[in-house]
């Protein structure tokens, strides 16, 4: 290589280096290396914009986990506890206190690195400053979360609006309708006929406006707990639509936090709807099974199906709500579906902590 070719690599190397800075100092990035035998951990420029420390300083593992709350710090360190030379990538979220006690969000990247028996030797990462976005998502999420709950008033307003005065109305003209039948005339056969065939509708119109009532908010939902709810809302879906639903629930107690329970009960709805409208089957089966961790919700049907790929940019706002309402318990939603093979939900959201400690004596009762 020529003296002229070497300068021109070196000052290509150097730009290139410049650029990555200048990245990740905008980005709020910084990469680290930490030894695993002398706990020491070397990091790159950006200490002072991110932790809030002096460039250079070295540090270690252990005083690098002091940053870090508690209950981060455990989940973090059962995450780095499975890696392995399989399986040698992290990637986690979690929170660190600078120096001048401010709280931020991190993202980690990193790889371990192992000796021939299996030994962690070294890890190398990036770790990147997210609290702008992670505040962002947390106003986002509340915003859906205002959203939802005027959603769920409107609801209420609605359906007691039809059960409490709607509904009356139509039962005291049901009742003016069937003393006027009876005033008519028995040798009048085809009035009485006219007006038997106005009773009716008059009924279904009331029944139509009960269940639509119960639709819009569930009272059972309210008073008598999840299950009861479902149990009941798949048989009035399937009287009123003449199709069979197979409810089947396991290990779910009698007290769910009420947001897990309206979320899931209007995933149900509305996934049933969906397979009502498009499967072309009268079968459905839901089941709702809850374990220590979790409670499992599958919504399923045996139907024509859908490729997913050519749906996924048409999402309707049914699928929409389905995703905001499960991401706003913590959940994961999940729609599993092949033509000519059926549709399949499932929800999983995981218990909250007092939701746990029921469950554990449920279990071990």
């Amino acid at each position: 290589m020529t003296d002229t070719e070497r300068k021109r690599t070196e000052k290509a190397a150097r730009e290139s280096e410049e650029l990555l800075r200048m990245a990740a100092q905008a980005g709020k990035m910084l990469a680290y290396k930490w030894d695993a035998v002398t706990d020491k951990i070397v990091r790159s420029e950006g200490v002072t914009q991110i932790l809030g420390e002096d460039e250079g300083t070295l540090t270690t593992g252990q005083r690098m986990s002091r940053m870090i709350p508690s209950e981060d710090r455990e989940r973090l360190n059962a995450a780095v506890a499975q890696l392995s030379p399989e399986k040698p990538n992290l990637q986690i979220r979690h929170r660190m206190v600078r120096s001048d006690g401010n709280v931020i969000w991190v993202d980690s990247n990193s790889r371990a690195y192992f000796d021939e028996h299996g030994k962690m030797l070294r890890t190398v990462g990036m770790l990147a400053d997210i609290t702008d976005r992670v505040r962002s998502e947390e106003a986002l999420a509340n915003l859906s979360r205002q959203l939802i709950e005027a959603q769920e008033q409107e609801r209420k307003r609605i359906a007691r609006e039809l059960h409490d005065n709607t509904n009356q109305r139509l039962a005291l003209l049901a009742v003016g309708i069937e003393q006027l039948r009876n005033d008519i005339p028995p040798q009048i056969t085809d009035l009485r006929v006219r007006v038997d065939e106005i009773h009716a509708q008059t009924l279904e119109i009331s029944n139509d406006i009960q269940a639509l009532s119960h639709e819009l908010h569930s009272s059972r939902l309210e008073f008598l707990g999840l299950v009861s709810a479902m149990k009941g809302f798949c048989a009035e879906f399937g009287h009123k639509y003449k199709v069979k639903v197979d409810f089947d629930s396991e290990g779910i107690p009698a007290v769910v936090p009420e947001e897990i329970s309206l979320c899931l009960f209007r995933v149900m709805q509305e996934g049933l709807h969906n397979a009502l409208k498009h499967s072309g089957v009268q079968f459905f089966e839901v089941k709702l099974h809850g374990s220590l961790a979790e409670i499992h919700l599958t919504v399923r049907d045996s139907g024509v199906g859908f490729d997913p790929k050519l749906v996924k940019d048409t999402r309707g706002l049914g699928l929409v709500s389905m995703q905001e309402r499960v991401r706003l318990v913590k959940g994961t939603i999940s729609i599993t579906s092949r033509p000519q093979s059926g549709t399949e939900i499932n929800v999983r959201v995981p218990w909250s902590a007092g939701a746990q400690k029921e469950q554990a004596k449920l279990a071990g009762a």
